[in-house]
């Protein structure tokens, strides 16, 4: 009952949030970063804005800082590459529509090893003053960004053939609650997360296989969850994974379901 309450809890502030929010809109038009994350060349993004609106690709390359003082929102099938040595900072919502891709924030070891990932040796400080809410999204790359309220996505990802499609969470600084719940794709997993609230793994799907021959997804590895830990439904069953050593979930309330042995 509580995951059901929490999840309607998210559907209805995504949509609070659509309702809301106006601004430019950003129409796509070649990104520098060395491991590209959107399927085309787009539009760089840097500077000051009120709201912001993503439409086609866009990136915010190394060295360069976007500032939304207000919403953020990816519009249905866009997609903005910030996994790069650049800033963004968000004051209020990041809201992504139905088959969109957020990449955001980097940290070491935030998508494989050197030259992969451009910011292996740094960590970058994106900030949201509010939440991350995403709904349907095709995939989400969340590293090292601190969220004033919530992390939330409901639904997405591309399917289960689609294997080498991730949807990372590491490194994050969440000061309410992490809810992913009903994404399907390759990989889905939340590493090393500081989580304020409580954690929410619901109902995901992936079929990456991992360096020992065994299923890779569901991980969910050294996370710090201030209240509870919840994992149900999901295919396969939540994990510690391939990387090595496993580390305990650190949890103030009680881990149930299929985290209840990851502490």
């Amino acid at each position: 009952m509580k995951v059901r309450i929490l999840l309607g809890a998210a559907v209805i502030a995504f949509g609070a949030g659509l309702a809301g929010l106006a601004g430019p809109v950003v129409a796509a038009s070649a990104d520098p970063v060395s491991a590209p994350l959107c399927p085309a060349a787009g539009l760089a993004l840097a500077g000051t804005h009120h709201n912001l609106t993503v439409r086609g690709n866009a990136y915010v390359a190394d060295g360069a800082t976007l500032t939304v003082t207000g919403n953020l929102r990816l519009a249905p099938g866009s997609c903005l590459d910030a996994f790069s040595l650049g800033t963004v900072h968000v004051g209020h919502n990041v809201l992504v529509s139905h088959g969109a891709t957020l990449a955001l924030g980097c940290a070491p070891g935030a998508n494989g090893p050197p030259p992969i990932a451009p910011c292996y040796f740094q960590t970058t400080n994106d900030t949201v003053g509010g939440s991350i809410i995403a709904y349907g999204p095709q995939t989400m790359y969340l590293t090292a960004v601190t969220v004033g309220h919530n992390v939330i996505s409901i639904g997405g990802g591309p399917g289960t053939k689609a294997v080498g499609v991730s949807f990372p969470v590491k490194n994050m600084n969440i000061h309410g609650d992490l809810i992913l719940a009903g994404w399907h794709g390759g990989w889905i997993g939340a590493l090393r997360n500081h989580v304020d609230g409580n954690m929410v793994i619901a109902h995901n799907a992936g079929s990456r296989i991992g360096e020992t021959g065994l299923p890779d997804s569901t991980e969910i590895d050294g996370n710090t969850v201030g209240h509870n830990l919840i994992c149900v439904g999901n295919s396969p069953t939540a994990r510690f994974g391939d990387a090595p050593p496993p580390h305990a979930n650190i949890v103030g309330g009680v881990a149930v379901g299929e985290c209840a042995d990851l502490t």
